[in-house]
């Protein structure tokens, strides 16, 4: 018997799991690492082309040597696919929150990441790939986990608390201060909106609302592509090659100074990470157990983001961790928990369910006829 959690088979399930706890801690590292390498004002679309190139210079390559006997043929319905991820999942999710972290804060960036489980759990039940009955415990407890882990990601947002292990000569030196300008970012891209009489701070808000949105969409998609499309690699490289055309093409149009381009020693080694880890490894691990897991269970692995972030921060730049933030990842944790134990019991239900069906069958039914040889001569 499986005793694997979340749906799957058997160990995979568990390496899922890993796999996104992992990429969250990896995506942490990226926060910690752009603390300080964007701290010198270098233009953050251009650093997302230049992770992009990265990171599909080093997917096409081996999803092409890894798949290219067992990918299926492309076709016109495929690349629509792939059109749709790159532009949701990579350019969208990318774009949307510069220009909303540029026109708000990080505080209320943060606050409104949480929304991402949500989304995601709303679009894929739309599309049928993932399935809630409140009125059996495991639909409660799927809803319930789910709530729990977002108000823990919002407690570590709106709660701070005392601070556990203070540095005191390092508060405030490790503050992202954003290099881009979001009118250079966006004005091009709402001037009509900014017509309507909207304040910069509510552009903001709903171009991080449309960042959750991208990604609770990529997630959603990209789970029946998986099945229809079960190259995992090649559907990573193809989503991750129109995303980049899309930000090669904006940041070609925003930015006409050739300085703009330059990266110093530090950026550099942080855009290798991006394109490296954070980009072609991490989005490599979510594709994966997006297959395995389902779109809304990959989707409440985001709120551990900030937990490892602060985890990282305090190891290696000496940040204080603040008791909401252990207080938060506790309920995240907590949730992830309640809401993988549901979906386990459901795998578990629906495995004993067809296997009762089949044995009530009557026993005729599940005899095959086969005429014997002996009639078969008798007849000549």
């Amino acid at each position: 018997m499986s005793t694997a959690l979340g749906g799957g088979a058997g160990g995979e399930a568990w390496k899922a799991h890993t796999a996104m706890a992992l990429v969250q801690l990896f995506n942490g590292g990226y926060h910690v690492i752009t603390k300080v390498a964007l701290n010198g004002g270098v233009n953050e679309i251009v650093c997302c082309v230049y992770r992009g190139i990265l990171a599909i210079s080093i997917l096409i390559p081996i999803a092409y040597f890894c798949e290219k006997r067992t990918g299926p043929a492309m076709t016109r319905q495929f690349l629509m696919y792939f059109f749709f991820l790159g532009l949701t999942g990579i350019f969208g999710t990318q774009l949307l929150f510069l220009i909303g972290l540029g026109y708000t804060n990080p505080t209320y960036a943060a606050a409104i990441q949480p929304s991402i489980p949500v989304f995601t759990f709303i679009l894929a039940a739309m599309m049928g790939t993932e399935t809630v009955n409140v009125l059996k415990t495991e639909g409660q407890a799927k809803v319930g986990g789910t709530l729990v882990c977002i108000s823990g990601a919002i407690l570590m947002v709106i709660f701070k608390g005392p601070a556990l292990l203070r540095y005191a000569d390092n508060m405030g030196q490790n503050e992202i201060i954003p290099g881009g300008h979001p009118e250079q970012l966006s004005g091009w891209m709402f001037t009509s909106i900014a017509t309507l009489g909207i304040d910069n701070w509510h552009i903001g808000a709903l171009c991080l609302i449309g960042n959750c949105i991208c990604m609770a969409a990529f997630l959603a998609v990209q789970a029946p592509v998986l099945a229809m499309y079960p190259a995992n690699l090649s559907v990573t490289a193809y989503s991750y090659f129109f995303g980049t055309l899309f930000m090669v093409a904006t940041a070609v149009t925003m930015n006409n100074e050739s300085m703009n381009w330059h990266l110093t020693g530090s950026e550099v080694l942080a855009v290798i990470y991006a394109g490296i880890i954070s980009s072609a490894l991490n989005y490599v691990l979510i594709t994966w157990s997006n297959k395995i897991l389902g779109p809304s269970l990959v989707a409440l692995y985001n709120p551990l983001q900030p937990a490892a972030s602060a985890f990282l921060s305090k190891v290696f730049l000496g940040d204080p961790i603040y008791l909401g933030s252990i207080l938060g990842g506790l309920l995240i944790i907590m949730g992830l928990y309640v809401v993988t134990w549901a979906s386990y019991q459901e795998k578990q239900h629906a495995a004993v369910g067809v296997a009762t069906r089949r044995s009530s069958e009557p026993l005729i039914g599940q005899i095959r006829v086969v005429p014997s040889t002996s009639v078969l001569k008798s007849t000549d």
